[in-house]
């Protein structure tokens, strides 16, 4: 036989399985597409939305009142350190 025919034949007849197979049985109602659900099945899978709301708020709020509590300290700071380095020098606020 001649080499393209060999490979031919060796082609259909490894593909010959695939086109003897079944066709996949159709999908019924529940799982043909999403299926909204109006109620929780369990009421642990709920999240509790509005405390996890309130509790990051609250932390923000935190987190930026230290953050403007730190800001005014250092820059009090900086303004002693100012008036001590005047007095020593003798010079004037501008």
């Amino acid at each position: 036989m001649r080499p393209v025919v060999r490979v031919l034949l060796v082609i259909l007849l490894s593909a010959a399985p695939l086109f003897a197979q079944q066709p996949p049985p159709k999908p019924t109602a529940a799982q043909d597409g999403f299926v909204p659900v109006d109620t929780p099945t369990n009421q642990q899978e709920t999240i509790p939305a509005a405390r996890l709301v309130g509790i990051a708020y609250g932390f923000i709020w935190v987190v930026l009142l230290g953050y403007v509590w730190s800001v005014r300290s250092r820059l009090s700071r900086v303004e002693h350190e100012m008036d001590a380095l005047l007095r020593r020098t003798g010079s004037t606020r501008p």
